[in-house]
């Protein structure tokens, strides 16, 4: 039961938090609190574009670049996102030790493994 309670726990807190920075850094994006990298009125004829020209008309570059623009509203909101898929990550990485306790390597490795794949997707490493 201390796997499943360990798990249940970081993603009920991790969840729990980042919920709460996401609708903090929408708030101040909303209100204007921080102004965004790509202004409001731009975004509707910019979403129509492919991925690749709305990067390059936005002057951002994928993967993790775009956290060097973390102080804009936006990208403020995107981080915070990306923190709530990330929660997982912490999950796995938390139970980790148990299963390396009771010697269970085969799970032990599967969290590696499920780490390693979510980070390198993250990452903007395999991106063309």
């Amino acid at each position: 039961m201390e796997l499943t309670e360990r798990y249940a726990r970081w993603l009920a807190w991790g969840t729990r938090i980042s919920i709460v920075l996401l609708v903090g850094a929408y708030a101040a994006y909303v209100f204007g609190l921080l102004a965004p990298h790509v202004p409001i009125d731009q975004l509707q004829s910019l979403w129509q574009l492919p991925a690749s020209q709305f990067l390059e008309r936005t002057g951002v570059r994928p993967g993790l670049a775009w956290t060097t623009l973390i102080l804009h509203g936006d990208m403020l909101v995107l981080a915070a996102i990306a923190l709530v898929t990330s929660v997982s990550i912490a999950c796995l990485a938390a139970v980790l030790p148990i299963f390396l306790r009771r010697g269970e390597r085969a799970f032990a490795i599967m969290c590696v493994l499920q780490i390693a794949v979510l980070v390198l997707a993250a990452s903007g490493f395999l991106s063309a």
